[in-house]
C-alpha cells in the first residue's frame, strides 16, 4: 500500500505533515503487512510515479480534486503531525474520511 504525505521536510523522525500549499516535500510510505517497508522523499507531488492508495493531509478543506479525480483515497489527520503517529493511526484506522 502508497500512501503520500505533504510535509515540511525530509527528515523521517522530525518531519511534521503540513497543509498541501505548504508542503517543502512529499513523503511515499510503502507499507507491506503492517509495516513500513520503505519512506522515499520527492520534491514535488508530480514527482511521484507511482500508484497511490491513499493521500493524507492535515485538513478537510486542502486542494485534494486532483486525488479524487485519480480515485486516490484522501484521509485526514487531525492531530497526528509524524509520520509514526501517521501510520499508527492508519494501521488502526484513527484518520477520518474527508468531510465533503
Amino acid at each position: 500500500m502508497k500512501i503520500l504525505l505533504p510535509m515540511d521536510s525530509d527528515d523521517t523522525q522530525e518531519g511534521q505533515l503540513v497543509s498541501i500549499n505548504d508542503a517543502k516535500k512529499w513523503a511515499l510510505i510503502d507499507l507491506e503487512a503492517g509495516q513500513v517497508v520503505e519512506i522515499s522523499y520527492f520534491d514535488t507531488k508530480e514527482d511521484v510515479n507511482e500508484w497511490l492508495d491513499a493521500v493524507v493531509v492535515v485538513g478537510d478543506y486542502e486542494p485534494v480534486m486532483e486525488f479524487i479525480e485519480q480515485q486516490t483515497m484522501v484521509l485526514v489527520a487531525h492531530t497526528q503531525r509524524y509520520i509514526d503517529d501517521i501510520v499508527e493511526a492508519f494501521l488502526f484506522k484513527e484518520l477520518h474520511d474527508l468531510a465533503v
